[in-house]
């Protein structure tokens, strides 16, 4: 039965689902970057754009996934509506390496760069949904609601976001200034769902 010792309950499946998905994307991010073609600092610029796009990338999903983390250990029951809710953010992170490629080899123009905060935008609102479906799976009175409370930062994110799409018409690079301040939002992990979690959490045993 699910929470037995040597048994991994629904959420320690899901977060283990979750991690891997992440890993791969993480994998293939770090495959798009191309070593230079020379060996001076010069052939390094070259690529140097490719690299800041990289890195800001690497730590969106880092994000996702740190955060990922402290959200489904708060989290008790795992409903079909959680699980869906779940592949939908999955699937918005999953297209980040292919947007990181693009941006890297054409960051100054306007469609790649609107298009990469299209993809954030999605997927802050798909994991704002998440966290709806967990609390909606769990109660009002759970520890996630509890902890969660208004999500002031949930609810920014997707606005600037979405006013980074919008300013990439005017220049790219008041939109990448705008998505690195959102991952400066969420650097820290959410002390309201870590401060929930007991400090020592009990390793199954083996069967």
């Amino acid at each position: 039965m699910p929470g037995s010792p040597g048994r991994l309950t629904e959420t320690d499946r899901l977060e283990a689902f979750s991690d891997g998905v992440m890993a791969v994307i993480i994998t293939i991010m770090a495959f798009s970057i191309r070593a230079p073609g020379g060996p001076s600092l010069s052939d390094l610029h070259g690529i140097l754009p490719a690299v800041l796009v990289y890195i800001l990338s690497f730590t969106m999903v880092g994000i996702y996934w740190n955060n990922h983390h402290h959200l489904l250990r708060a989290t008790r029951h795992i409903s079909s509506g959680v699980m869906w809710a779940n592949l939908h953010l999955l699937f918005w992170l999953s297209l980040i390496p292919v947007i990181t490629e693009w941006v890297g080899s054409t960051y100054r123009k306007e469609w790649p760069a609107a298009t990469y905060g299209i993809v954030g935008l999605a997927a802050a609102l798909a994991f704002f949904l998440l966290v709806r479906e967990i609390i909606r799976a769990n109660g009002q009175d759970s520890t996630v609601a509890r902890a969660i409370g208004s999500n002031v930062k949930g609810r920014i994110s997707p606005v600037i976001y979405a006013a980074g799409v919008g300013l990439a018409f005017l220049n790219p690079w008041i939109s990448y200034i705008l998505y690195a301040a959102v991952s400066i939002i969420w650097f820290i992990p959410d002390r309201r769902l870590v401060r929930r979690i007991p400090a020592v959490t009990e390793l199954p045993s083996e069967a």
